[in-house]
């Protein structure tokens, strides 16, 4: 027996980074994975994977969290083709472009806002329904060091990642007795896909000052947050809830 054997998960984000991670390590411990992402090639890969390298099923749902008929399709997904819906990893998110607060225009806050925030709570509705009929369940949504502290130059981010603390705790609240454990984790700089498009990886130097930002020295790898969110979604962590979990290096500890 695995910790996720009969058990359903979805993994939005699924397609790459932190989410790619965290699909193949609920697989490894059982879960049968619904992979949701945007990018259709990358989702697919990684469902076609995981049922080729493991005895969970996977399947790829193409989703954009902005979208309520894509959500609501996602979780029909899960519940339709496995049964259920046990474990829900809101993980989807988009960088920002580092400009200050007074000069982010409207179109470029309100994407962010929209993906990395109202996204999560489109997926929590609809997570939120289905674990209620199945008697329980455990979420957890990707927030950042960012969602605990501030950064120059980020201000939707900031505050998108902070709303994703915010709401994680609220919901902790209105769904604890519904046995619905809602946390959140809070990452470092990782190593992923989203730093090289955010320019990050430009140079030597840049990746440096990043990797001295953390008190161990480097960055985070993808591996190490996905362990952390399958424990949060397993019954060894059956007392937490409300929780925006530090997985960086001792960036917060500063």
């Amino acid at each position: 027996m695995t910790r996720f054997d009969d058990s359903t998960a979805i993994v939005t984000g699924g397609g790459s980074g932190i989410g790619e991670r965290t699909a193949r390590t609920l697989a490894n411990d059982g879960a049968n994975v619904v992979v949701a992402d945007i990018d259709r090639e990358n989702g697919e890969s990684v469902a076609a994977t995981i049922s080729e390298e493991t005895d969970a099923e996977a399947t790829f749902v193409a989703v954009d969290v902005t979208d309520d008929g894509d959500v609501a399709e996602m979780v029909e997904t899960a519940t339709e083709k496995y049964g259920g819906l046990d474990v829900a990893v809101n993980n989807a998110g988009i960088g920002s472009t580092l400009v200050p607060t007074a000069e982010v225009s409207e179109r470029d806050w309100q994407q962010v806002i929209d993906v990395n925030l109202t996204g999560v709570w489109r997926c929590l509705r609809a997570e939120i329904d289905a674990m209620a009929e199945e008697g329980g369940g455990a979420i957890v949504n990707t927030a950042s060091i960012l969602g605990r502290v501030g950064t120059e130059g980020a201000p939707a981010y900031t505050a998108s990642k902070h709303g994703v603390v915010g709401l994680t705790k609220v919901a902790a609240l209105d769904y604890a007795s519904d046995d619905i454990r809602v946390n959140a984790v809070c990452p470092g700089y990782v190593e992923t896909p989203m730093l090289e498009e955010a320019g990050l990886y430009e140079d030597e130097a840049t990746v440096e000052q990043l990797r001295e930002l953390h008190p161990q020295g480097r960055l985070g790898e993808p591996r190490e947050i996905a362990d952390a969110i399958a424990w949060l979604c397993s019954d060894e962590a059956s007392f937490a809830t409300g929780e925006a979990m530090a997985i960086d290096g001792g960036y917060l500890s500063r």
